[in-house]
């Protein structure tokens, strides 16, 4: 899976550029929120790129318990059809076989009991990765409203990417924790 990408380094210079200008005042606070949403943003691209390639992994390993538990039940079937060989001859089959044949339904149930506890697994690691990546998004969102309110000079916007940059760190926390 690819990482997401967090294309909000060329916006911090203008940040900086415009918090110089206006030492003191709101401008200084929004460029220093800026700069933390970018950390938020930057930690929940990582954590939510570690989340969708667990996930991933996750799933690789329920489907390779499946595969597994279908050749378990294809010997199975083979060990079954030759006890029945046998007892139509009227023979008794091997105890080796008998064994072999239970040992294969046993592997199975154990091999299903793998593949459902990986595809859990793995959908817990979908579901921490989608909401994270959402809180990303929130956290990219405040950052460029952020941007604008100082390239305009309008603080009520900055107040509003501080709301969006507090929900994006809920759900980064909800992600996480």
């Amino acid at each position: 899976m690819e990482e997401m990408e967090v294309p909000t380094e060329h916006l911090h210079e203008h940040i900086k550029e415009q918090a110089e200008e206006n030492r003191g005042g709101w401008s200084m606070y929004a460029a220093v929120s800026t700069a933390i949403m970018a950390v938020f943003a930057a930690l929940g691209s990582l954590t939510a790129g570690h989340h969708s390639n667990e996930a991933l992994i996750a799933q690789i390993k329920s489907s390779d318990c499946w595969a597994h538990y279908q050749a378990k039940g294809i010997k199975y079937e083979i060990a079954e059809s030759i006890i029945l060989q046998h007892a139509t001859a009227n023979i008794e089959a091997p105890a080796a076989i008998k064994a072999k044949k239970e040992q294969y339904k046993t592997d199975q149930e154990e091999l299903m009991k793998d593949a459902k506890e990986a595809e859990n697994e793995s959908a817990a690691h979908l579901k921490r990765h989608v909401t994270i990546a959402l809180s990303v998004t929130l956290f990219q969102i405040a950052i460029a409203i952020s941007a604008i309110a100082m390239l305009t000079k309008r603080a009520f916007l900055w107040y509003f990417s501080l709301v969006l940059s507090v929900a994006g760190a809920v759900l980064f926390f909800m992600g996480n924790f």
